[in-house]
């Protein structure tokens, strides 16, 4: 049985993962808390692990509850601060060397798909099999690098593929139970970017990462898989939407996950 295992939120964008119980559905169909601030730089651009390698060496945590967030450099001192403080500003900018400031975005956070600005899905078993392609590298840094928010078990690998088809076509599912389930669309296979190579604790890049990983994925790929998405293998995880009608229900740990079936986009 296809059950969701984990749910990540991400408060700021291209900083660390929360683990969750449960999350609500938000206005555009993402979770609430992640994404809800970013990180943009004095030309309104994202400050992101994919222009700045610094963003890998920085650990953070955001307390919600209490409007702060901590943070902590690689190779300095732990320091606490009010959400949206100029402290909070001024110590940023001075960490990335360039003017940075922290935004917030209550009503659905800072996607990184705005077309398909739901979660994003993938197996257990995926993480575990891409991380065995690689010698140094085990699951949770392989999952660390992919930043998935739903992880589904009891499936076997790349089982996510089954959530999309072809680009005229969506793929619809479900988690949860009965009318307590929320109804989701499978869009694309994730395209992925320079992140994932990266470790993600110093930000150094692992040597033919892209490679080996376009040769093991087009070597495995599963019946269930392809479509006219791959016009490359540098994909997995799959981006999804949540109709309007969904907005406002809630996620949990252990919900089941079912597939209902394609239907045109």
């Amino acid at each position: 049985m296809a059950t969701l295992r984990r749910i990540f939120v991400y408060p700021i964008k291209s900083l660390d993962p929360q683990t969750v119980d449960a999350a609500t559905v938000v206005e555009n169909g993402g979770l609430d808390g992640d994404r809800e601030f970013a990180l943009f730089d004095a030309d309104g651009r994202y400050v992101n692990g994919k222009r700045n390698r610094d963003v890998h060496r920085l650990r953070s945590a955001v307390d919600r509850r209490d409007g702060t967030v901590r943070l902590e450099p690689r190779d300095g001192d732990a320091r606490t601060f009010s959400l949206g403080s100029d402290d909070l500003t001024d110590w940023l900018s001075s960490y990335f060397g360039e003017p940075v400031t922290l935004e917030r975005e209550r009503a659905g956070g800072f996607p990184d798909d705005t077309d398909a600005s739901g979660p994003t899905v993938i197996s257990t078993a995926t993480v575990r099999e891409l991380a065995s392609w690689y010698p140094d590298v085990d699951p949770e840094s392989m999952r660390r690098r992919l930043r998935p928010n739903l992880e589904v078990d009891g499936v076997p690998a790349f089982w996510e593929d089954r959530l999309f088809s072809s680009r005229d076509e969506v793929v619809e599912f479900a988690v949860g139970d009965g009318d307590d389930s929320v109804a989701f669309e499978g869009v694309n296979p994730c395209q992925r970017c320079v992140v994932p190579s990266r470790d993600p604790d110093t930000g150094s890049e692992y040597d033919g990462f892209r490679e080996r990983f376009v040769e093991k994925r087009r070597e495995t790929m599963p019946d269930w898989s392809g479509g006219d998405w791959f016009d490359h293998h540098f994909r997995v995880m799959v981006n999804t939407r949540v109709d309007e009608s969904d907005w406002g229900e809630t996620l949990s740990v252990g919900d089941e996950v079912e597939i209902r079936g394609a239907k045109p986009a």
